[in-house]
């Protein structure tokens, strides 16, 4: 017979990570059940360089910024993943073979990789507020601890601004936030001229809360101001959730499996087993736990308790936030010279709340620059050499507002699972989401309040890029909590309904998605599932 764990979690991102860690620390039995696909190309291959001086210096310079295969030009459509750089490109491999999805008009994105989806997140971190939380089914007691125990494990800068509320709420140490390039300056210049008008309108802005060091601590380096945000983690300043599997590895009491992909469980004398299909030999494995704790992404979470109930063709609810993005351009900065210091991660984070219990919006802005000229210049309606001076021209004055709306359910969002001999699964995630003609209005509505708001803090938009539902990569609500025992739906403490000791860590059962980013409580809300799975 196998050996019997404590507890399996299944996934290494950033949810899987919280969770393992919560339990290890408890001296249990951990095993981690992951597809693990590493980066084996271009990890330490950038030369301790900046950006500017890798741009001057280096005469393979391609390698970092189109990749070896130039794998990086911008050839394909806008759309989810379409500004991925080679070194972020990993977190896909594969996905279309394991992980198939079928639709029309929800373009999400998923990974198989070590770290999951963690690997390119942008780091934000903001708390919802008791509302945000009440609606989307989470204790906010039990949250606000979570929120303290998660900042501390993973290092959080920021500021306590006028977006505290939104941000790092009654968080305790945090650093002090990076400094500002100058498109971040301007930016907050503008802003405090008019201040007292955008704040009556409902907009404040301030620092966002990231998941970045702007100190030295526990043997991760502080950020260098190297603008290679999108290319490199070598420093280690952002937080990445192999980070923390990576120091799980290092106790007796866990054990990691790459190559595995969870298919799908069931329960019988008291444990539950695990089915998973090995990745290099097709063949099925079997594994064993006491409890189970699935924290695989939502889309995969769903899959798994779909093919686990034989539910096929069964649909299920799915969220994921709208999403938009407007290129801007400051006036006031066309055609100066390139200060050198960059900074890739957002520079502020501009809220719309206008206290009508409507649901905060979010925009999080960005200077541009190390995603280089290329991805803008076939947006240009000129011919190539024109629009390349055209972008010189505006490129230090450049910058991007992208717009999360909060998401409610409705009848046109909806995930099932069908059979598809095909698929080395075996099956398809079918899915569909549409806008009803009310939220269509509301979206258009707000956005013009954005933009709006971008023009007073002298952002002038040149154009909205809509790059497709799902393309926010923000998803939940598959498996709502209920308090009431039925299937296909959590309890508060996140057990799945109809099962005795399988848990779901991830976001499946928020009821609600808030636009703020979403990361920083989906770690709190697992590492809150892993102590109720203790308590059991």
């Amino acid at each position: 017979m196998s050996e019997v764990h404590d507890h399996i979690i299944v996934g290494s991102g950033c949810t899987g990570a919280m969770a393992a860690q919560t339990l290890a620390e408890s001296g249990a039995r951990v095993l981690m059940l992951d597809a693990g696909i590493r980066d084996d190309r271009y990890k330490n291959r950038f030369p301790g360089k900046d950006f500017i001086r890798i741009r001057k210096e280096e005469p393979r310079q391609h390698e970092f910024f189109l990749g070896l295969d130039f794998e990086g030009l911008p050839l394909q459509k806008i759309g989810t993943g379409a500004q991925l750089t080679p070194q972020r490109k990993f977190m896909m491999a594969r996905t279309d073979e394991w992980l198939p999805v079928l639709s029309e008009n929800f373009f999400p994105m998923e990974s198989l990789a070590y770290g999951g989806l963690g690997n390119g997140w942008g780091l934000g971190c903001c708390v919802f507020s008791d509302e945000e939380m009440k609606e989307a089914g989470l204790d906010s007691g039990e949250m606000h601890r979570a929120y303290q125990v998660v900042s501390d494990r993973i290092g959080i800068s920021g500021s306590y601004d006028d977006t505290k509320a939104y941000t790092c709420g009654t968080l305790q140490g945090i650093m002090d936030p990076v400094s500002l390039d100058r498109n971040g300056r301007e930016l907050f210049m503008k802003y405090e001229r008019g201040k007292a008008f955008l704040n009556k309108s409902g907009f404040f802005m301030g620092r966002p809360a990231l998941a970045l060091l702007t100190a030295d601590r526990d043997g991760r380096r502080k950020y260098a101001y190297r603008d290679l945000d999108f290319y490199s983690d070598d420093e280690e300043s952002a937080y990445r959730p192999s980070l923390t599997v990576n120091a799980l590895k290092k106790r007796n009491n866990f054990r990691y499996e790459a190559g595995r992909l969870v298919h799908s469980f069931s329960e019988k004398d008291g444990e539950t087993e695990v089915r998973v299909i090995n990745m290099q030999t097709g063949q099925q494995e079997l594994f064993r736990c006491r409890k189970l704790v699935l924290a695989a992404g939502v889309l995969s979470t769903a899959r798994v308790v779909l093919r686990s109930f034989s539910a096929y063709d069964h649909p299920l609810p799915v969220l994921s936030n709208y999403y938009c993005y407007v290129p801007c351009i400051q006036p006031a900065l066309m055609g100066v010279a390139d200060e050198g210091m960059k900074f890739g991660y957002a520079q502020a984070a501009l809220f719309h709340d206008e206290k009508d219990k409507s649901g905060i919006a979010m925009a999080s802005l960005y200077s541009y620059r190390s995603l280089m000229m290329m991805r803008l210049v076939q947006q240009v309606p000129l011919e190539f050499g024109t629009a390349r001076e055209f972008l010189r021209y505006l490129m230090p004055a450049l910058m991007i507002a992208g717009i999360h709306f909060p998401e409610r359910n409705g009848p046109g969002k909806r995930l099932t699972l069908k059979k598809d001999a095909a698929s080395l699964s075996a099956d398809v995630l079918s899915a569909e989401y549409l806008y009803s003609g009310e939220e269509k209005r509301d979206i258009a509505v707000r956005e013009k309040k954005y933009l709006r708001a971008l023009r007073k803090l002298g952002c002038w938009p040149i154009r909205r890029i809509d790059p497709g539902n799902g393309s926010s990569i923000h998803y939940a609500g598959t498996l709502p909590f209920s308090r009431k025992e039925k299937s296909f739906s959590l309890s508060p403490d996140g057990r799945l309904h109809g099962t005795r000791s399988v848990f779901i860590a991830d976001g499946s059962g928020f009821s609600y998605l808030p636009a703020k980013g979403l990361t920083f409580s989906l770690m709190a809300n697992a590492h809150n599932v892993a102590l109720r799975v203790l308590k059991e």
